[in-house]
């Protein structure tokens, strides 16, 4: 039998409806009988007990924001009776508390793309990659005649990312737009690149390619369009190159720690921090036990849980630059003139959260227990095995392309509300509850729901491990099936 309504912490003073509860229901929670007040939405919450003014409400052990006014018991818990506590720029000390989860190592592996420089990938793509959006047309012409001719026959994808800059900008625009690109290019999920240049652009092609450092020559190619009489059938000259190298990479088998995983939410509800991202932690943490690599981002959803996160670094030297993280994104919202606790959204709050301490105490849970092992700026690529924290913004496509650029082959997305997009890596989606993954076959990949259904998160994470071993096998996730795929740069400042 489902239950129906849960108290998530012993400390707790608000529990979630996990069912649609009608008002009049008496609530039976440790020996305490509270009648309900109003009709409480699934996902969302009621008061265990009388708040007055300016008392803490807590849920998840932790405070997730403060009375606006008196609630009663048994009455609905939502944004328009609950206010954040967070506020400003903070300071903070480093108390760690390390905890290594105790998980056995398993000797499992896939069957990956060994490149040459000892990277593996879990798919084997032709892209094609502008330098600058002006040639984005080309690109997608050149995409389209390649997939005619060959019918992608022997590889698993020919795609072109199209985006909208590399040139215009300036600062660390410039340069991010170049890092993304970098990262691109050198990810094992491909076994051949064509770099579309114009000619004119900022991101010159010359120096983009001096940028690109070491890259093997025969699988990436270049195309300047102003210096070529037809780039049509030059382009496509390269392109059956690169495709007939290829067509001979093989699938060989690879042990589970050399698996790069993003961990990512969107479209978030009250079940995120239920179900769907606690799922994600038990996996993050098993996968790092095994020697893998798990990497967090989302910095925004960070904030109110920030504090967990930093007491579980390695070393005093990993908490400043996780501080640095922390605090340069809030100077990034001040410089803007913009609040720095705007959050959660208007789908998070219909979904059940109010206020962003408590979407970040869900999100948050999607790395687990494991210890922080390294911070990594925008653009900058996975250097140790194990969790890795990311600079970017909560924006999907804008952090799922982040997480794929810092080498990770594939991420995780948990959603309540559902989402049908994809980045440039397979981008898997883990639902919160049942009734989204029924609704959304066509964009669901992996149902969490079962977990408000009494199945434990370990068993769920079994078939988690089993499903996202799949995956790396081969196995098309939706976004891929669908050919929802783009990336997205940060942008963040003046464009000419």
């Amino acid at each position: 039998m489902q239950t129906e309504y849960l108290k998530i912490n012993c400390s707790d003073n608000v529990a979630v409806a996990i069912v649609h509860l009608e008002a009049g229901k008496t609530i039976k929670i440790e020996h305490t009988a509270i009648v309900l007040q109003e009709d409480i939405p699934a996902g969302h919450k009621f008061a265990l007990k009388k708040f007055n003014e300016n008392d803490l409400i807590i849920k998840y052990g932790y405070a997730i924001g403060h009375a606006r006014t008196t609630i009663t018991a048994g009455a609905w818990v939502n944004e328009k009776n609950i206010k954040t506590n967070l506020n400003g720029v903070l300071d903070y000390h480093y108390q760690p508390q390390l905890e290594y989860p105790a998980i056995a190592a398993r000797n499992l592996t896939f069957q990956g793309y060994r490149r040459t420089n000892g990277s593996v990938g879990i798919r084997n793509e032709i892209w094609v990659i502008p330098t600058v959006g002006c040639v984005n047309g080309t690109v997608n012409q050149l995409v389209d005649a390649l997939k005619k001719e060959t019918g992608e026959n022997g590889i698993d994808a020919i795609v072109g990312f199209t985006h909208n800059y590399g040139c215009s900008q300036l600062g660390d625009d410039h340069e991010n737009t170049r890092k993304i690109l970098q990262d691109i290019v050198h990810h094992p999920n491909t076994g051949g690149v064509l770099i579309v240049g114009l000619g004119c652009e900022n991101n010159q092609l010359s120096v983009f390619r001096e940028f690109l450092g070491d890259y093997e020559v025969a699988r990436v190619q270049f195309m300047e369009t102003q210096k070529v009489e037809n780039e049509f059938e030059t382009g496509m000259s390269l392109l059956r190159n690169l495709y007939t190298l290829a067509i001979n990479d093989k699938r060989t088998e690879v042990p589970l720690n050399e698996l790069k995983v993003g961990l990512k939410c969107g479209g978030s509800d009250g079940f995120s921090g239920i179900s769907a991202n606690p799922l994600l932690g038990a996996f993050s943490d098993f996968l790092v036990a095994q020697g893998g690599s798990t990497v967090l981002t989302e910095v925004p959803e960070m904030f109110g849980a920030e504090t967990l996160l930093m007491n579980r670094c390695e070393t005093t030297g990993i908490f400043d630059r996780t501080v640095h993280l922390i605090n340069d994104f809030k100077e990034y919202f001040i410089k803007n003139n913009q609040p720095i606790y705007e959050n959660p959204s208007p789908g998070n709050k219909a979904g059940g959260i109010s206020t962003l301490e408590e979407k970040s105490l869900g999100c948050t849970q999607k790395c687990g227990k494991s210890i922080v092992k390294d911070v990594l700026m925008y653009g900058e690529i996975i250097k140790v095995k194990g969790l890795s924290l990311l600079s970017a913004p909560g924006n999907d496509l804008v952090a799922a392309t982040a997480l794929g650029s810092s080498g990770c082959q594939l991420v995780l997305f948990t959603t309540g509300r559902g989402t049908p997009f994809g980045s440039f890596v397979p981008t898997l989606k883990i639902s919160t509850n049942s009734t989204l993954s029924i609704n959304k076959p066509g964009w669901i990949d992996f149902n969490a729901g079962v977990i408000l259904e009494n199945q434990s998160i370990e068993e769920t994470n079994e078939s988690l491990i089993k499903y996202i071993i799949q995956v790396a096998n081969g196995t098309f996730v939706n976004n891929e099936k669908n050919r929802f795929r783009e990336i997205a740069i940060w942008k963040t400042g003046v464009t000419l």
